[in-house]
């Protein structure tokens, strides 16, 4: 199979460290990867914000550069879903795009990692991933609890993952909502932050990098030493700095 690597922007601007390691950990399982080098903003900013219609010349440049890939993956959740729910085409003629973890269990179906992660982690479930991409499936609907990225941080050696109290709730950062409602996303991201803390974890992780900068964000005024690291990071086998 051929994937074509989808950075969406911020995270090639901020944190390309995760970028890096969505790359290494797909090489590392066999698969065929390429990152196009013209790709730009998928245009959920435009969306989000009630101007899909400027988003436009972004979708149909999305489309274009994607074409002729088996798979597109991206290390966001929020990302893929608004490609997959507004840019692709849903006849099934092009490329299919995955969230990282979904394309890890879905389609590679990745039983071995053979990394360790040495330390307690909470993980938070974004709303795009849990509610649009649903990574995680209450126990109502599927008969058990399974949530796609935790399967796989239960693949990491000596990784203990906690249970939060409300693992579903929002951290507040929603795009612009963190801009338009700073006060409500604040206080919203310090209840989620108080959560992990509660039980005492070292590092905080997720799927979407953008709901993490926002509670990096707060755990660094709170001059906490929480750690802040994207699952790909974790599941490509990094090292927590002591920094």
């Amino acid at each position: 199979m051929k994937v074509g690597l989808f950075i969406p922007c911020y995270v090639d601007q901020f944190y390309p460290s995760v970028a890096i390691a969505t790359l290494e950990l797909l090489e590392k399982l066999g698969v065929n990867v390429d990152y196009p080098q013209n790709q730009t903003c998928c245009g959920q900013p435009m969306a989000n914000s009630g101007y899909a219609h400027f988003s436009d010349g972004t979708s149909d440049h999305f489309t274009k550069t994607f074409a002729g890939y088996d798979y597109i993956v991206a290390p966001s959740g929020s990302c893929t879903l608004h490609v997959k729910e507004h840019v692709l085409a849903h006849d099934g003629s092009g490329p299919q795009i995955y969230e990282l973890c979904e394309f890890l269990t879905d389609v590679l179906q990745v039983e071995e990692l053979g990394v360790s992660f040495p330390h307690k982690v909470g993980f938070h479930s974004s709303c795009h991933g849990l509610r649009g991409l649903r990574l995680a499936k209450p126990s109502e609907i599927v008969g058990e609890d399974f949530n796609k990225p935790e399967s796989l941080l239960a693949k990491v050696a000596n990784l203990q993952l906690v249970t939060l109290d409300r693992k579903d709730e929002c951290c507040g950062f929603g795009g612009t909502f963190a801009v338009f409602e700073e006060g409500i996303s604040v206080q919203m991201g310090k209840d989620r932050i108080a959560d992990h803390l509660g039980k005492e974890v070292e590092v905080i992780t997720g799927a979407d990098m953008s709901c993490l900068m926002h509670l990096e964000g707060l755990l660094k005024r709170q001059k906490s030493p929480v750690k802040i690291l994207h699952i790909a990071e974790i599941l490509n086998g990094t090292t927590l700095s002591k920094t």
